[in-house]
């Protein structure tokens, strides 16, 4: 699992680990110091912004004809995987589950969003299944309450996959994997049937997710409706501040942070040589990461207030949208191999998804994993890459948000948050090079 998770060692960098971090770091800097001199006045337009696309295109993306088919196809998927968790082959390494669920949904939401916007919100067979059962139920009795939760239901959400993904022993199993399908769908639909189907925009992990890596896709919604080409930047500057927004993307860096200490000789010689026998010293690390990472930022950010003369309680929110880049970048350097690599497993077990003799529906079920198809380098060049992309885009959107709140303190303002995001830059590549 460690070419799964795509770590690379100091040996696989074409440059000395101390170098790159340092050079990493520097990245971060000078992009904060450019800003500064050449970037005075606020300049992204959030869901303003945005050129139409062709309206044959916007028809044929909102024709309810393409969204439900696009669902069904989906929904089909989805119970097949569930089916085959539950009755399929029992050893992880001959069931499809757990492959599709960690890898294939998982991480592939990752590109998916990035490329398409929201893509999980378009075919989320939860939603599917909602608008069914909702014909027999009747109008969600608290509907109304749905906006006072803001994102902390989907926070908690992501937090429990984390929690099985990362910690718990055994989470291969393809039994837990179809038992975690099955008690999270439930739970998301009696929520939604309460909620109504706005709950799925602020509950379910998998959509909050995908919607947020989704802001940086160049294609988008303008705030009239308008399906357009746009800048990531302003894609992202559109984000509100809203309750547990800052929960939600705590919980995505501080996760990764975890997985980066979890595979370190430190973590496995010490704290968590236990942690295949029992989820307890990972559930501690895991919290204690996500808690580190949460008071970084909310300490800068609350100093940074301080500073500027803003309203302390309310910059967290406020600079929240900054972090979804760095959570992406995070993402990208820990998980992409995963899906080069163990992600072809996903097809090579869909040709036979239970296990059945002489049952081989694509002709790939005899194929081996190709380890090859990447190399440790250009793991290692992209995990850097990634994350100071990510830091840097990072900086931008707090610059411009800066000299948008606080034009008059703007530099100053900004520099706590950037120490923190260097501090992330190094922190989150020695955790993830030093391997």
């Amino acid at each position: 699992m460690i070419l799964a998770h795509g770590v690379g060692s100091r040996a696989d960098l074409p440059i000395p680990l101390a170098l790159a971090l340092y050079g990493a770091g520097l990245a971060v800097v000078v992009s904060f110091l450019a800003l500064v001199l050449l970037w005075r006045t606020p300049r992204l337009r959030g869901d303003a912004a945005g050129i139409p696309l062709p309206g044959v295109v916007q028809a044929v993306v909102d024709s309810p004809v393409t969204r439900w088919l696009a669902r069904a196809v989906v929904l089909v998927l989805t119970l097949v995987v569930v089916a085959v968790a539950l009755v399929g082959p029992p050893s992880p390494n001959d069931n499809l589950s757990p492959y599709a669920l960690y890898v294939t949904l998982w991480v592939g939401l990752i590109p998916a969003s990035l490329l398409f916007g929201s893509f999980w919100a378009y075919v989320n067979p939860l939603r599917t299944l909602h608008a069914v059962l909702e014909k027999i139920t009747g109008p969600a009795p608290a509907e109304g309450r749905l906006p006072s939760l803001g994102y902390w239901p989907a926070a908690v959400s992501l937090l429990v996959f984390v929690w099985l993904e990362l910690v718990l022993p055994g989470r291969a199993e393809p039994r837990t994997v179809g038992v975690f399908l099955v008690l999270y769908g439930v739970a998301q639909l009696v929520a939604a049937l309460w909620f109504g189907s706005g709950w799925f925009a602020r509950g379910d992990g998998f959509e909050v997710y995908s919607t947020l890596l989704g802001r940086m896709s160049p294609f988008g919604r303008r705030e009239d409706g308008r399906l357009v080409v746009r800048s990531p930047l302003d894609g992202m500057d559109g984000v509100r501040a809203e309750p547990g927004l800052v929960a939600v993307v705590m919980v995505l860096i501080g996760s990764t942070g975890f997985d980066g200490l979890s595979r370190t000789q430190f973590w496995q010689a010490g704290p968590g040589q236990d942690a295949y026998l029992t989820a307890v010293p990972g559930t501690i690390g895991l919290v204690v990461m996500i808690a580190i990472a949460t008071a970084l930022f909310v300490g800068a950010t609350t100093l940074s207030g301080a500073l500027t003369g803003q309203p302390p309680r309310e910059q967290p929110g406020w600079y929240a949208h900054t972090l979804i880049p760095i959570a992406a970048g995070y993402a990208i350097a820990h998980y992409f191999s995963l899906l080069l690599l163990d992600g072809q497993a996903t097809w090579i077990l869909a040709s036979n998804p239970f296990g059945r003799d002489g049952v081989d529906i694509f002709g790939t079920y005899g194929n081996a994993i190709d380890y090859t198809a990447i190399s440790p380098r250009a793991i290692a060049n992209t995990q850097v890459g990634a994350i100071v992309l990510g830091h840097v885009i990072g900086v931008v959107l707090a610059h411009d948000r800066a000299v948008r709140v606080g034009r008059h303190h703007a530099t100053t303002g900004q520099l706590p948050l950037v120490v923190v995001m260097v501090a992330f830059t190094v922190g989150g590549l020695s955790l993830l090079l030093s391997s």
